[in-house]
């Protein structure tokens, strides 16, 4: 998966600014190539679980028809780790084919990682930013 650093920075920005909470929002584009980043905001305000608030879910997902783009990918930040998902993260998972992008700050620096969840585990795909 592909995504543009002005992407990428768009997403840090909105996590860092989530923090100490988990900070949440998709990622949409074709073909693997990210062209547009939706922040959501994070109903349960947790530093250890996100629910997406589903107007705003509701509305990034009329914004991608309207595109004629798709979902590619689900973010959301772990800001005391782990680097990878949750058992959570795992069994809530309700998106086949879109990739699970976990955040994780790291002395002053973000940390990404991608994953394919399958409801029963993970398996960690390459992140390209450019």
């Amino acid at each position: 998966m592909r995504i543009p650093p002005e992407l990428r920075n768009a997403m840090v920005e909105h996590l860092a600014a989530c923090l100490p909470e988990e900070g949440c929002g998709l990622l949409a584009g074709r073909d693997g190539l990210c062209s547009l980043v939706f922040t959501v905001e994070n109903e349960l305000r947790s530093p250890v679980a996100f629910r997406m608030n589903p107007q705003e879910q509701l509305q990034a997902f009329l914004r991608m028809e309207e595109d004629e783009l798709d979902l590619l990918a689900i973010f959301h930040s772990h800001p005391r780790g782990p680097q990878t998902p949750s058992p959570t993260d795992v069994a809530e998972f309700a998106y086949p084919d879109t990739v699970t992008i976990i955040a994780v700050p790291e002395d002053g620096e973000w940390s990404l990682r991608g994953f394919r969840l399958d409801g029963s585990g993970f398996m960690e795909i390459e992140l390209i930013i450019e």
